[in-house]
C-alpha cells in the first residue's frame, strides 16, 4: 500500500517530470492541479524570535502548507504566533507545549524546530524517529558529539529531509557568487575572514525565582541536566547564561558565516583550531561566557578561515554595510559576501563584479532576523520533501559548520589550541575529546 508521503514525493516527481518535458504551469495552476494530495501539513516547534521568518512560507497559498501545531513551552509564544496568523491562514491549529505529542500526530509531514540550542538535536532526532522532516534553525547541534549525530541520523532515515537553517544556501546571489568563486573569478580561494559585530547591551544578572507563569521549565531543560529555574533565562538569555542550554555568539550567529566560507573554499573539518576570548563588557552583569572572540581554523591545502565575533562593540570594522559578512581571499582577487549580495574584486582592489538581493532583505544582526532569503530556503524545502528539487542546505553541511562553532568553544573553555584529525574533526588530545566532545544529559534523556 502506498503511503501518504510516498504518495506526496511520487507526485512531486511527476510534477517535475512534466516541467522537464515542457509543460510549465504558473504556480495557481499548479496549485489547482495538484489539489489536498500534495499538501504539507507542518507545525511550529519553538515559537521564539526566530518563528516569524517561517510565517510567509505558510501564508503563501500557492506553497499548499497547512500548520496543523503551533508548538512552544511557553503559553504567551505560542498565543502570540495563533494571533499573528489570525486571518491569514484558512485553518485554525492546534496549541500545544509538549513537542512529543505534536510528533505523535501521523499526520504531520514536516516540523520547524527553532527550540533553544540544546533541544536541536534532540528534537529533530525525535522527530525523525516519528517520520518526520525537519527544517533545523542553527547551530544544529549543541556539541560536536551530537553534530555527528545528526550525520549518522540522515543517514539512517534516508527518505526523510533535514534542511538547516543556513538560509544563504537558496541565496540566488550567493549561489551565483559561489559557482564564479568556484571556476576561479578570483583564483584559488585560500582564506576567509568572517565576521559579526553588534551593540548587546548590558543582561540581569540570574538570581532564583519561580518560573514565569505559562513557562513548563521541566521540558525547556529536556536533555540538559536539571537546574532550578534562574530568572531571567528562558527568554533569550539561556544564550550567554553557562553551557547548559546556549553555545555562545559562537554558536548563535557565526554558523551562518562559517558555512558561507566552508562553500567558498570548499573545506570540512580543520587540523588546527586556535582562539582569543574573553568577556570586556560589562564585567558585572549575568553573562557568563565571552562577548568577544577572535578565532583562526587551519585546512589542509594551507587554508584557513577567520572568524571575528564581538558582541557587544558595534563599531563597524570591514564594511559599512552592515554588521556581519564573510571576506573570500584569493591568489588573483577577492569577494565581499553578505546579506545584501556581493561584491567582486580583482587583485589591485578595482570591482568587477556585484550582485545586489533582490525582493525582501534578510534581517542582519537584529534579532531573529527573517526576510525574503529565508522565505526562499524554506520553499526549498518543500520542493525538496515533493521530489521537485535538490536541496540547498543539507544537514551534512549545517553540522559540519556547526562543527567548527563547536570546536571554537571547545579551544576557549579548555583554554588551549586544539590539534584535530582533518577527516572527521576528532581531537588529538584523549583528555579534551573525553571532556568536551560530548556533553552530560539528564537521566533517562540520553542520546
Amino acid at each position: 500500500m502506498t503511503t501518504r508521503r510516498q504518495f506526496i514525493k511520487k507526485a512531486g516527481l511527476s510534477t517535475a517530470a512534466l516541467a522537464i518535458g515542457g509543460l510549465g504551469f504558473p504556480a495557481k495552476s499548479y496549485a489547482r492541479i495538484m489539489g489536498s494530495n500534495d499538501r504539507l501539513n507542518v507545525a511550529y516547534i519553538g515559537c521564539g524570535r526566530r518563528v516569524p521568518a517561517y510565517y510567509p512560507p505558510v501564508i503563501y497559498k500557492p506553497n499548499n502548507v497547512e500548520l496543523l501545531y503551533i508548538c512552544d513551552v511557553m503559553e504567551k509564544q505560542r498565543t502570540r504566533v495563533m494571533e499573528d496568523l489570525k486571518g491569514k491562514i484558512d485553518n485554525k491549529p492546534k496549541l500545544e507545549n509538549d513537542l512529543r505529542r505534536v510528533l505523535e500526530d501521523k499526520s504531520v509531514d514536516a516540523v520547524f524546530n527553532a527550540t533553544p540550542d540544546h533541544w536541536h538535536t534532540y528534537g529533530t532526532y525525535l522527530a525523525l524517529q516519528a517520520g518526520k522532516h525537519v527544517y533545523l534553525e542553527k547551530p544544529v547541534s549543541h556539541n560536536p558529539r551530537e553534530a555527528e549525530i545528526l550525520i549518522e541520523l540522515q543517514k539512517k532515515y534516508n527518505t526523510l529531509f533535514v534542511q538547516t537553517g543556513t538560509q544563504q544556501r537558496s541565496q540566488p546571489e550567493v549561489i551565483e557568487v559561489m559557482n564564479d568563486i568556484h571556476n576561479g573569478i578570483i583564483g584559488e580561494a585560500y582564506l576567509a575572514q568572517t565576521f559579526y559585530i553588534n551593540s548587546r547591551g548590558r543582561v540581569v544578572n540570574p538570581k532564583p525565582a519561580a518560573p514565569p507563569e505559562g513557562l513548563d521549565w521541566e521540558l525547556f531543560q529536556g536533555p540538559a541536566p536539571r537546574k532550578p529555574y534562574m530568572d531571567d533565562t528562558w527568554d533569550y538569555n539561556w544564550h550567554w547564561y553557562g553551557w547548559d542550554y546556549g553555545t555562545a555568539e559562537t554558536g548563535n550567529n557565526a554558523t551562518h558565516e562559517l558555512d558561507l566560507a566552508r562553500w567558498a573554499l570548499q573545506v570540512d573539518f580543520p587540523h588546527e583550531v586556535s582562539v582569543n576570548a574573553d568577556k570586556y563588557h560589562f564585567p558585572d552583569d549575568g553573562w557568563t561566557m565571552y562577548d568577544t572572540m577572535d578565532a583562526s581554523f587551519k585546512f589542509t591545502g594551507n587554508k584557513m578561515i577567520k572568524w571575528d565575533g564581538k558582541s557587544r562593540n558595534g563599531a563597524s570594522t570591514y564594511t559599512s554595510e552592515e554588521g556581519r559578512g564573510c571576506w573570500v581571499y584569493g591568489t588573483n582577487g577577492s569577494a565581499l559576501i553578505n546579506r545584501k549580495g556581493y561584491t567582486v574584486f580583482d587583485r589591485s582592489g578595482k570591482e568587477i563584479k556585484k550582485g545586489v538581493t533582490q525582493g525582501e532583505e534578510e534581517g542582519s544582526t537584529n534579532l531573529g532576523g527573517g526576510g525574503g532569503v529565508s522565505s526562499l530556503n524554506v520553499v526549498n524545502f518543500f520542493d525538496a520533501i515533493r521530489g521537485k528539487a535538490k536541496q540547498n542546505a543539507p544537514i551534512e553541511q549545517g553540522a559540519k559548520s556547526t562543527m567548527l562553532c563547536n570546536l571554537a568553544n571547545i579551544s576557549y573553555r579548555a583554554g588551549k589550541t586544539l590539534i584535530c584529525d582533518p577527516v572527521n574533526g576528532h581531537l588529538k588530545e584523549k583528555g579534551l575529546m573525553k571532556k568536551y566532545w560530548s556533553r552530560e544529559y539528564e537521566k533517562g534523556w540520553e542520546l
